[in-house]
């Protein structure tokens, strides 16, 4: 964090812990379990401790930085740092009998790996539909599907316009992927729409290795947008495709005895 300047996205801390700790392209696409990447597992535990540790703060739009004290530290010891969370675990535990007393792995599914299971289990011709109503929900106009014509591995176009005055062609493909998609997938869908659009759209249900993500932004290329599982999925949540979000409200009942005693 403090190499990043404080603060940094997840996709960030990543790669630059994967530098650190030269990690190999075949480590970084380990799969921990679904869609999940062991690395991004684990660095979303560490995040978690050092947060409830009190050196890290999170953002609602995923930034997380170091708070005045990890500001000041440039080292934790880990045993010191799994004790104080652990006893605050307890804590937690005994206010509320609803939180887990351990705040391990959870035993059930989230809502986003089952919403990716069943989006990897729909026809390939029905996700490139919905790879189409979630740009025109976004925006895009003229959006459309060109994938079974086998047009290079090319699944569909569109013009997103910005501020009502510019707009830009986007050529998008559609890749249901269990695990990461690598560099050399990039490479291929940027020569299939060279000269053919402004920018490409690459949108997965797995994740991207380090080395996709760079070559997707090279210096002197077309530009290449990457979408994976986890974004998608909170895209479709966000743009209510698909995803029905029910919010619930929790009412705390104070008795005013004094009102009582007093009458």
């Amino acid at each position: 964090m403090h190499k990043l300047g404080g603060s940094a996205s997840i996709s960030e801390q990543e790669d630059t812990v994967a530098s650190l700790l030269k990690l190999s392209e075949k480590d970084i696409a380990d799969i921990h379990r679904g869609n999940r990447t062991k690395l991004n597992y684990r660095l979303a535990w560490a995040r978690n401790h050092l947060k409830k540790y009190g050196l890290l703060e999170n953002s609602a739009r995923g930034v997380w930085a170091l708070t005045t004290e990890g500001s000041k530290r440039k080292a934790v010891d880990k045993e010191e740092v799994k004790r104080t969370v652990q006893i605050l675990n307890k804590k937690e535990a005994a206010a509320d009998s609803a939180i887990e007393q351990t705040q391990l792995e959870p035993q059930t599914i989230s809502w986003e790996d089952e919403l990716l299971q069943i989006i990897k289990c729909i026809p390939p011709d029905a996700f490139e539909r919905l790879a189409q109503r979630l740009l025109r929900e976004s925006g895009f106009v003229q959006v459309q599907v060109t994938g079974r014509s086998g047009d290079g591995g090319i699944d569909g176009k569109g013009v997103v316009r910005i501020g009502g005055f510019l707009s830009f062609h986007v050529i998008f493909q559609c890749k249901r992927y269990k695990g990461s998609v690598s560099s050399s997938a990039v490479r291929d869908f940027r020569g299939a729409m060279m000269g053919r659009a402004d920018k490409g759209l690459l949108i997965t249900t797995g994740s991207f290795t380090r080395d996709a993500r760079f070559e997707a932004q090279r210096d002197g290329a077309t530009p290449i947008d990457l979408i994976d599982g986890d974004e998608l999925v909170g895209k479709l949540k966000q743009l209510g495709i698909g995803v029905e979000v029910r919010q619930r409200i929790v009412e705390d009942i104070i008795i005013k005895k004094d009102y009582f005693q007093n009458l």
